[in-house]
């Protein structure tokens, strides 16, 4: 028996050295991975975009903006829309946090009384606002300190908007769904046809009167559904057991799914035209999934990302697809305020299934 276990381990390492797709697979992509992982995964918080109403133009809170803005911790600016507008701006995605400075508030600094703030948070991902939260309070404290001598003559009154509450599971559900959908259609795809190839049936349809546009689509469109029945169970499970709150359109959210799988079904037929097993498939598939969830912004925010990595960021559609799930779902966002993803993900999806229709019909005639 440990002879027929040695041959076999030797036959397998025979097989590996000879095919050079999976000697790729082996060495090149987990050292990629590696790289990818080290740089792009960050707990730090950094660089909090931060817009500033101060209505009190004074010394006292110019150099209250200043203690915030002396680190890479707050990165400040004036509101770029009236005080009363000042959501759309987190719809938009151009700031996490607001603060208000009040226009009694250098009066009541040199009275010595308590001076109060008004901050507000973008808490879709509620870790982020906690921790800014804290970053904004020991700045305070350290100001009054310096200023006063005291501890605590300035409090903030803070309002959290989408996440009041700070459960974490708001901000990870949504991106759930994206991913659900992105791994679930690009292995099945890629990973179907390839199997069709494997066991000789592929060539059998060849044969048939059946057109290539038809062969096409009969193979891509079962697992559109499929994907689509994927994320339709995680909505409602989150809905219903998570208790998370759907502010948005459901048609806007299943319209602009549709676009995206133009892209993660094109991405599947790509791979089945580069692999020849099963195997290489799924691990061609695994790997593009992984990527496109580390560099998604799923877990780490991508401003705290290396910049390097960020520029890596744009030529990734799921990045675009995972601010469209939660801007719909936590914040009501629509059109206005998402055509930019909207746009990228079309051009994305434009290029990637055209490219990889041309290329599965050449590869099959």
């Amino acid at each position: 028996m440990l002879q027929t276990i040695l041959a076999l381990i030797k036959k397998e390492f025979y097989q590996v050295r000879r095919d050079p797709i999976m000697l790729r697979l082996l060495f090149v992509m987990p050292l990629i991975q590696l790289l990818v992982l080290g740089y792009a995964i960050s707990t730090d918080v950094r660089l909090i975009a931060t817009a500033v109403y101060d209505f009190d133009n004074s010394g006292h809170s110019r150099e209250y903006m200043r203690s915030l803005s002396a680190g890479d911790y707050f990165i400040m600016s004036t509101g770029r829309f009236p005080i009363l507008k000042a959501d759309h701006a987190f719809k938009k995605n151009l700031q996490n946090a607001v603060i208000v400075i009040p226009d009694d508030f250098s009066e009541k600094i040199d009275r010595r009384e308590k001076a109060t703030l008004g901050m507000m948070l973008d808490g879709t991902n509620a870790n982020t606002a906690s921790i800014t939260m804290g970053y904004a309070g020991v700045i305070s404290a350290r100001f009054n300190k310096r200023l006063l001598g005291i501890i605590s003559p300035i409090s903030l009154r803070q309002k959290q908007l989408y996440n009041p509450e700070g459960e974490s599971v708001y901000y990870m559900v949504p991106g759930i769904v994206a991913v659900l959908l992105t791994m679930i259609t690009v292995m099945l795809t890629s990973m179907a046809i390839v199997r069709e190839r494997e066991v000789g049936t592929l060539e059998q349809l060849m044969v048939t009167p059946i057109t290539v546009p038809a062969l096409i689509l009969g193979k891509t469109i079962p697992f559109a559904l499929i994907g689509f029945v994927e994320i339709s169970v995680a909505l409602i499970f989150g809905i219903i057991w998570f208790k998370i709150p759907f502010a948005g359109s459901w048609p806007l959210l299943y319209g602009l799914a549709f676009v995206y799988l133009f892209t993660t079904l094109g991405v599947g037929m790509f791979i089945s035209t580069i692999t020849k097993t099963q195997q290489q498939a799924m691990f061609f598939a695994w790997f593009f999934s992984i990527f496109t969830i580390i560099t998604s912004g799923f877990f780490i925010p991508i401003p705290n990302m290396p910049k390097l990595i960020q520029y890596v960021t744009y030529l990734n559609p799921l990045r675009y697809f995972m601010k469209i799930v939660r801007g719909i779902m936590m914040k009501g966002a629509a059109l206005d305020v998402l055509y930019p993803e909207v746009l990228a993900m079309l051009i994305f999806g434009a290029i990637i299934f055209s490219f990889s229709w041309i290329r599965f019909s050449k590869r099959i005639s």
